[in-house]
């Protein structure tokens, strides 16, 4: 089952499942059932008392014709005969289209709703209800229409609605512009850390937690944020051209530790530095609603062996709740 299958037996839209369904009670042919008794006649052992086949026909009723109620409950499974000009209330606001405008790409939500097969509901004037914000639906018929797309600030919104009406040719074409191109570019930069997302929950937590048992408008936390595969110190520095170190793994063990922040990110591979990924970091909880500051207050500067030091950077993350 498709996704905007689902959607349309939440939105209670019946699909009519057989031929006979498309007809009233009352105007179906009657069939001839056997009535059959039992548990109100003894059985005698009287050969006479014997059902002969005459008798057996008498036993044959119809059965009884439906009620005007009944013939009335049955009718809504009706195929529905859609005008060519469609009238539509989406969640409250109301359009007008034509008919071959919701059907133009097939294995969309809107063509199969209105392809005949599935009962829509209509409000007091008439129009074909659709239970969801109309707020981006023009957005969505424009496209439709002649392929319009919408403005960029729309773009992401629009989006979420194409998403929900299964629409595949208008999500490729929002893919392709911004800001979801930019998008695309910037998941393919934080693919390369898989535990992004949970270290975002991460900072989200803690903050909350922090706020909630000092009774503070906002929380403090520090975060280490490093490009390099290995902590540098001011006598040594990378391979050009590289972001690795030549070291032993015996060496490499020498260098491994945590540096004492409440979150880490790092290290990765690719030219986006240090910068793009604070920028990442306080644009997605930006999005969240969340009021976000932040600074660097120093370096990590804990010591390794010999003369080496951790110098990976550490800025202090201030989120304010209200």
């Amino acid at each position: 089952m498709f996704q905007w299958q689902r959607r349309l037996l939440l939105l209670g839209v019946r699909e009519l499942s057989s031929a006979t369904a498309a007809y009233p009670a009352d105007l179906l042919p009657r069939a001839r059932g056997m009535v059959v008794v039992t548990g109100q006649n003894k059985v005698s052992g009287n050969p006479d008392d014997a059902m002969s086949s005459s008798d057996a026909e008498d036993d044959f009723q119809e059965p009884a014709t439906p009620t005007a109620t009944q013939a009335g409950q049955a009718l809504p499974l009706l195929p529905q005969e859609f005008p060519e000009v469609v009238p539509l209330n989406v969640g409250g606001m109301y359009f007008t289209t034509r008919l071959s405008t919701l059907r133009r790409y097939e294995d969309t939500m809107l063509a199969a709703m209105f392809s005949g097969r599935h009962y829509i509901p209509t409000d007091a004037e008439g129009r074909y209800f659709i239970d969801r914000d109309g707020t981006y639906f023009g957005d969505i018929l424009n496209f439709l229409r002649s392929g319009d797309l919408p403005p960029r600030e729309r773009v992401r919104s629009v989006y979420k609605e194409a998403q929900y009406y299964s629409i595949g040719p208008l999500l490729d074409n929002l893919e392709d512009i911004q800001p979801l191109k930019g998008e695309k570019v910037r998941q393919a930069f934080l693919g390369l850390m898989p535990y992004y997302k949970d270290h975002l929950e991460r900072i989200i937590e803690i903050a909350k937690l922090r706020a909630m048992q000092r009774k503070a408008r906002f929380a403090k936390l520090k975060v280490c944020v490093f490009k390099e595969e290995m902590p540098i110190t001011p006598y040594e520095c990378p391979h050009f051209n590289s972001l690795r170190f030549e070291r032993s793994e015996s060496e490499t063990k020498l260098f491994e530790h945590h540096c004492e922040v409440d979150v880490s990110f790092g290290p990765w591979e690719a030219v986006a530095d240090v910068y793009d990924l604070l920028h990442c970091i306080v644009t997605d909880l930006s999005d969240r609603g969340i009021t976000v500051d932040h600074q660097c207050i120093g370096v990590c500067d804990k010591h390794l062996i010999n003369h080496y030091y951790c110098k990976r950077p550490i800025y202090e993350f201030k989120i304010t709740w209200w």
